[in-house]
């Protein structure tokens, strides 16, 4: 008997139907003989409206009391389904974060989970009740206040209770059947990849495929939980994340597949990032540390960075940098409180860009790719303003406009499609 942890996003429990339609595959496989626990998402875009009723009543709504509102929705899905699985004959218990011991430390909005002490999840399973967690969100180990782990987090919390509970394995369900080698909505012609390792996987996950968050592969790496991402809509095999073979019983097979690895797993895109530039900085010792050490103290993460030669003549060299489109403004701010002492010219911001990137293991033993990959983008006649690298990854910044033609002709020059039936999206948020 194996132990699952299951989590459904928002689109798998939109509404009544999805829900008692998710109760149904949750008994079945209990009843196949697992042992199951689950963590729910809000309903549908249940988050999306409760952030723009804040955002209408407050323009700066309080942390701590915009986190409290945000967790209603995944406590009202948790409920609903345990309803429906007892109109099925079995006991679905529901717990908040808390209840189920996810502890965090105390930032409000992007909290990180600190420990898990599922003793009244632990409790339920013995007593042959199916334990429904509320995810994303958890409690403060120092204030004990309510918090959550940021945007698409119940993914986080499914992993990281498989890991304290020792689960077999974690099945994520959204709306699409797998990971594909490229968001379906853009390329219909994506093939669903049936394995894919941790590192291909955070990369593709860091370059924007929405289908698993980062810090939940982060998770599932460091304490080697297999993941199996499928859809809730169909009884399709998925995508197993993992760096060994599947459970036991478990396949993972997909049609076309070789033993080789292939040279890329996929293509992936980015619409959420803006970049600044800062023009005409000094050319000295420490100004660039100065700089990204007041983004770090803004709490904005960066992606690519790209500095020029200085320009002989005048000392001053140009710095550009990515982040977070929604930390667009809040680094704008920073910046210029720095501008008087750093001595830069001025702050360039541009928040239509898109980031287009390949990610595969394979690409370490072919040469070759890079040539490809800007090639294709200069036959679609795609213009590059940044590019990245890493061991497994290429990635480039393009205007915003360019996303879709860029992922789609990158697509066809590395004949990543499998020439087949079309990739279906049962729901329309890939959550």
């Amino acid at each position: 008997m194996a132990l699952v942890v299951q989590k459904y996003g928002g689109s798998s429990v939109a509404d009544a139907d999805g829900i008692k339609r998710v109760a149904q595959r949750i008994v079945a496989t209990r009843k196949a003989g697992n042992s199951v626990v689950v963590v729910v998402s809000a309903m549908g875009d249940t988050t999306d409206e409760l952030k723009d009723l804040a955002d209408r009543v407050s323009p700066a709504p309080p942390g701590r009391e915009l986190d409290m509102l945000l967790t209603a929705g995944e406590r009202i899905s948790m409920a609903l389904l345990a309803m429906a699985i007892a109109n099925l004959g079995l006991e679905g218990r529901s717990f908040t974060g808390s209840q189920a011991g996810v502890i965090t430390d105390a930032t409000h909005g992007r909290a990180r989970i600190i420990d898990i002490t599922p003793g009244r999840i632990q409790a339920a399973l013995e007593d042959g009740a199916i334990p429904i967690v509320a995810g994303f969100q958890g409690v403060s180990q120092t204030t004990k206040d309510i918090t959550t782990l940021g945007r698409g987090a119940s993914d986080t919390t499914a992993v990281a209770l498989a890991a304290a509970l020792g689960a077999d394995y974690c099945e994520i369900y959204t709306d699409v059947d797998g990971v594909f080698t490229a968001d379906p909505r853009l390329v219909p012609g994506a093939r669903r990849l049936a394995r894919i390792s941790y590192e291909e996987m955070l990369e593709m996950a860091a370059c924007g495929t929405k289908v698993l968050m980062l810090r939940c592969v982060e998770y599932a790496r460091r304490y080697g939980i297999p993941i199996h991402v499928r859809s809730s809509f169909s009884n399709r095999e998925g995508t197993w994340v993992t760096d060994g073979v599947p459970p036991a019983g478990q396949s993972a097979t997909t049609e076309g597949e070789t033993m080789e690895q292939a040279i890329i797993s996929g293509v992936a895109q980015d619409r959420g990032e803006a970049k600044i530039t800062v023009v005409g900085v000094p050319d000295k010792v420490g100004e660039a540390a100065r700089l990204f050490r007041v983004i770090a103290d803004a709490s904005i993460n960066i992606d690519m960075i790209v500095q020029n030669i200085s320009a002989a003549t005048t000392g001053r060299t140009d710095i550009s940098f990515t982040l977070p489109r929604e930390d667009g403004h809040a680094g704008m701010s920073a910046l210029r409180q720095l501008q008087d002492e750093v001595g830069f010219e001025q702050l360039l911001y541009d928040d239509r860009i898109g980031k287009v990137s390949i990610v595969g293991a394979g690409m370490r033993s072919h040469p070759g790719v890079s040539a490809k990959f800007f090639g294709a983008l200069a036959e679609a006649g795609v213009n590059i303003e940044m590019i990245s690298t890493s061991e497994i990854r290429i990635s480039v910044v393009v205007d915003e406009n360019d996303v879709a033609m860029a992922v789609s002709a990158v697509h066809a020059a590395f004949g990543l499609g499998d020439g087949q039936e079309q990739a279906i999206v049962y729901g329309g948020t890939g959550r």
